[in-house]
C-alpha cells in the first residue's frame, strides 16, 4: 500500500478525546503516531470513515484542541484522522513543539 501522507508521522502517545461534532459521541483513547496534518488513534472502536470529530489532545499539561475528518479505519485496531486544513499557527506551533521532543 503506498503511503499517502503529506508530512512524516512521529511515534508519539498523547492522551486524546474524539469528539463526534454531529452526535456529540465520546471516545478516549491514545494516539500511537502524529504529524502537523493527523495522527493515528491506537481503539478498539474506531469512529466511521469521513466522520467530523473534534480531536481533543492533553500532553505535559498543555491542551490542543482540533478539528479533523477520519480518513482511514483499521477495524478493532484503530484510525487515520487527518487535521482540518484551517489550523491555526498558534496550533501548528504547539504540535511542532512537542513533536520535537
Amino acid at each position: 500500500m503506498q503511503d499517502r501522507r503529506d508530512t512524516k508521522r512521529l511515534p508519539l502517545i498523547l492522551a486524546v478525546e474524539v469528539v463526534e461534532v454531529e452526535s456529540g459521541t465520546r471516545l478516549s483513547a491514545r494516539t500511537s503516531d502524529v504529524s502537523r496534518t493527523g495522527c493515528y488513534i491506537d481503539t478498539l472502536n474506531p469512529t466511521p470513515t469521513g466522520t467530523i470529530v473534534r480531536v481533543k489532545f492533553s500532553h505535559e499539561g498543555e491542551d490542543l484542541d482540533l478539528l479533523a475528518r477520519i480518513v482511514y479505519v483499521s477495524p478493532r485496531l484503530g484510525m487515520g484522522v487527518r487535521f482540518d486544513e484551517s489550523i491555526t499557527p498558534e496550533h501548528l506551533s504547539v504540535l511542532d513543539r512537542w513533536l520535537a521532543h
